[in-house]
């Protein structure tokens, strides 16, 4: 999980609120959290893929989503170069913050308490996701 400040779709704080939502604006933007269990997409597990609300960038498949219980999207890993990550010391612990490598929103954190086959938790904020069903 490389670090990466530079990305290819940049816009202004203006231009980014007139895009998203308040919610998805306060998330992607500014680091925010939902509230556990408030999205929608936390109980979805059909085929598909989780792409960034923000950019449309893939970032996860249907097929490594899974109930973590958080009340939050869980993964267990991110398609290739879908995602990037930097450290979050805030609220008095370190994390891995997860942003999505096209745009820099921030997605959620990454924790190492995930099922197998990679052992991670990709737990997500859904405001941040626009879930695309597979077509038949």
């Amino acid at each position: 999980m490389a670090q990466k400040t530079d990305f290819e779709v940049t816009k202004t704080e203006d231009e980014w609120r007139s895009t998203l939502t308040p919610e998805q604006f306060q998330v992607l933007r500014k680091h925010g959290t939902e509230r556990a269990g408030t999205s929608p997409l936390d109980k979805v597990y059909e085929s598909g893929t989780y792409a960034c609300a923000a950019c449309g960038l893939p970032l996860f498949t249907g097929e490594t989503k899974f109930n973590s219980g958080t009340g939050w999207p869980s993964f267990f890993a991110p398609l290739d170069d879908a995602i990037a990550t930097t450290v979050d010391r805030t609220l008095f612990m370190t994390r891995t913050e997860v942003h999505c490598s096209r745009c820099g929103g921030h997605l959620g954190h990454v924790f190492n308490d995930g099922p197998a086959p990679t052992g991670l938790r990709y737990c997500m904020n859904g405001v941040s996701l626009q879930f695309v069903p597979k077509q038949a």
